[in-house]
């Protein structure tokens, strides 16, 4: 495949990514990558998918979204990264990268999302009613209140059974004016601003309340090392609103460590069997 290294604008920092198609032949349509929490456009799926779906005849853009890593710097000693991310802000992003695909001639790309780019997939392909396929690659379920909490404790994640109490910390950190400032969190990606702790256990949307809404051909996978609550893929299957199949690859992890070329065969079977083009 051939690369190119992108920059997509936005009311703030840009985003960077990379362009990837055909070496040869002709293109038949295009891909959306979202990565997951904390990661970015040259690690996880957005880097081991581009090779199978290239071959296939689609372009690729994978890219970095403005919560990318964790913390990091562009040209100055100004942080940026996945310390401060939003939900309202990952999914401009994912919209302002959409519509730079759609400049260069595809303006209905199949997507793909791993873990909370799975997640922001959902939403943003119940906005795009005409994506053709979607792929979920352990999209975790989302949520608010009480259940989100219970969540929490029993996975682990996101302060664990302390997160109410944390949750009440972060608000009055916001409320103070101090929104920027990083906690250590317990079962977390080791820091996260107050404000970016707080959108994440109250303006999160729940994607097995809008898979009934979903229409598109769904591939939703997830690796059997992962719970099945906090990965609904079965479930979010049986309540989906058009085709949704659900893949659990054996003896695999959230992050598919060793499984990537598994994950590449069955996402190229699926788009093989639900794109007439690409058969």
């Amino acid at each position: 495949m051939r690369t190119e290294l992108v920059s997509i604008a936005t009311p703030t920092l840009p985003l960077d990514g990379a362009f990837h198609w055909p070496e040869a032949g002709p293109i038949r349509g295009a891909v959306l990558l979202f990565h997951g929490n904390t990661m970015n456009f040259y690690t996880g799926a957005p880097r081991f998918l581009p090779p199978a779906l290239t071959r296939l005849g689609l372009a690729c853009l994978a890219f970095n979204r403005r919560g990318h890593d964790i913390l990091s710097i562009r040209n100055s000693r100004a942080t940026e990264g996945g310390a401060y991310q939003t939900t309202a802000e990952a999914l401009e992003d994912n919209a302002l990268a959409a519509a730079w695909l759609a400049e260069k001639g595809f303006a209905a790309p199949i997507v793909m999302g791993h873990s909370n780019g799975g997640f922001l997939a959902v939403r943003h392909v119940l906005e795009r009613p005409q994506t053709p396929a979607l792929v979920l690659l352990s999209a975790h379920r989302g949520g608010t209140g009480a259940d989100l909490l219970e969540n929490l404790a029993r996975a682990g994640h996101l302060g664990q059974e302390r997160s109410a109490d944390i949750l009440e910390d972060a608000k009055a950190l916001v409320a103070a004016g101090k929104g920027d400032q990083l906690m250590i969190v317990p079962g977390w990606w080791y820091v996260i601003s107050a404000a970016s702790y707080v959108d994440r256990l109250t303006s999160m949307y729940a994607i097995l309340d809008l898979a009934p809404r979903i229409a598109v051909p769904t591939l939703f996978i997830r690796g059997d090392a992962e719970s099945p609550i906090g990965f609904p893929a079965e479930t979010y299957a049986a309540q989906a609103g058009g085709p949704c199949a659900a893949d659990v690859i054996a003896d695999c992890d959230h992050f598919y460590n060793g499984k990537e070329e598994e994950v590449c065969a069955r996402v190229v079977a699926f788009l093989r069997r639900t794109l007439p083009d690409l058969a």
